[in-house]
């Protein structure tokens, strides 16, 4: 290197330290907020720890036994994290699937440059309002709504279609449409901005081109759209997904926190809540949260890999 070379060097600005700088209190926050919580869940999770009425037992270094305990099938002969993790899948993906589909659908509709359709601002309004409402106060609607002395209740007894009123929220089948149903209606609105903004981000010329071609709609959606719309319809599924196993506020006051009838819609968070709220046992909370965070993230990752694998693949030549 020449003098002169050094010289520029030394008198260039180096921009890369400001760069640095500015993501120090992301990762301040990452590190203060989320990993020490979570280095300090999995500590927790070795001991033992409880109150027993006024009596606090422990903390006491246990080892993996919070998690064999965890595991351990009750006097029924159940294993009570399988099944309220059952529970919460079942809830997900009743609520889910239509969510990703009637999103889907709205979304293409939207941003159709075939159809044109005006006021879509007003439309991303309405759609998202119902995401705007507290789930507490959705869950509390809904549970006036069908309770035997409810509106519900009522409408059928006045129009003599049932002898009396009907107590759904102690049959398994309508609780569990009711808490999907709340979440749909509540999300459904979020999804279809994303996938708007993410259909919106595709080049307009491959959808003329696509026309030209003589594709029709289904074939344009399916082999443009679609595939172009993946990295965020993965993102979509991902997170709902997560959202979903950590499902709590709806089922726990929809239900009175019991999940009846008989457990049948108590979530895993409402099980690790129990732990925090009766018998303060911090040691199974904290196995409860670390299992739950393995599936999480073993459920993410397969997602993921399974999602992102055709888009991945080289570009084929394919034929309309």
């Amino acid at each position: 290197m020449s003098k002169e070379e050094k010289v520029l060097k030394k008198k260039s600005p180096r921009n890369a330290k400001w760069g640095y700088i500015f993501i120090i209190p992301f990762f301040a926050a990452y590190i203060c907020c989320t990993l020490i919580p979570q280095l300090m869940t999995f500590y927790n999770s070795l001991f033992m720890n409880y109150r027993d009425g006024l009596t606090q037992v422990g903390p006491k270094f246990v080892g993996l036994q919070n998690f064999v305990k965890l595991f351990s099938p009750d006097n029924s002969g159940t294993i009570g994290i399988l099944k309220y993790f059952g529970n919460t899948i079942i809830l997900w993906l009743m609520g889910a699937i239509p969510q990703i589909v009637v999103a889907m659908l709205l979304a293409v509709f939207f941003t159709s440059y075939r159809l044109n359709i005006k006021g879509q601002q007003f439309f991303k309004t309405v759609i998202y309002m119902p995401n705007l409402i507290m789930a507490s106060a959705f869950s509390m609607l809904f549970f006036t709504l069908f309770s035997p002395v409810g509106p519900v209740n009522q409408l059928l007894l006045g129009a003599g279609w049932v002898d009396k009123a009907v107590d759904f929220l102690n049959i398994k089948i309508s609780v569990r449409v009711l808490i999907s149903l709340m979440n749909f209606l509540m999300w459904f609105g979020n999804t279809t901005i994303l996938l708007m903004a993410g259909i919106q981000g595709i080049d307009q010329s491959l959808f003329d081109a696509a026309m030209v071609d003589g594709a029709s709609s289904t074939q344009t959606f399916f082999r443009v759209t679609l595939p172009l719309l993946r990295p965020i319809l993965i993102y979509t599924v991902i997170t709902a997904m997560i959202g979903g196993i950590q499902m709590f506020d709806v089922p726990q006051i929809l239900t009175k926190g019991i999940g009846m009838p008989n457990r049948t819609s108590m979530t895993v968070v409402m099980y690790l809540n129990n732990y925090l709220t009766t018998s303060k046992n911090y040691g199974m909370a904290g196995a409860v949260s670390v299992v739950l965070f393995i599936i999480s993230a073993a459920l993410s990752l397969v997602v993921y890999s399974s999602l992102s694998r055709q888009y991945k693949k080289p570009a084929r030549h394919r034929k309309y």
